[in-house]
């Protein structure tokens, strides 16, 4: 079987995911996260403490350097993405 690349992105929108694209390795945490609860809309999503730390977990073991902002049209870097994903909706 040939091991194929994957040109990872990750898109976030509203303090959660947006659009993504990864690995195999990152099944199990999506797993998890839909176990949790999803809503097929980055507006309607209400992310628990738990689904927070997985999409912080992707954006550390991610394939890329820079995670996009559908709202902001604009990258920031994966430091500012777990941040951004921590703290929406804390004000």
């Amino acid at each position: 079987m040939e091991d194929t690349k994957v040109e990872e992105h990750l898109t976030l929108k509203w303090g959660t995911l947006k659009s993504w694209n990864f690995g195999d390795w990152a099944t199990p945490l999506f797993k998890e996260y839909s176990e949790i609860g999803s809503s097929m809309s980055a507006m309607m999503q209400k992310d628990t403490p738990r689904q927070k730390e997985i999409l912080c977990e992707l954006i550390d073991k991610g394939n890329f350097k820079k995670v996009y902002l559908d709202w902001d049209g604009k990258y920031i870097s994966k430091k500012e993405a777990k941040k951004y994903v921590m703290e929406y909706g804390n004000d």
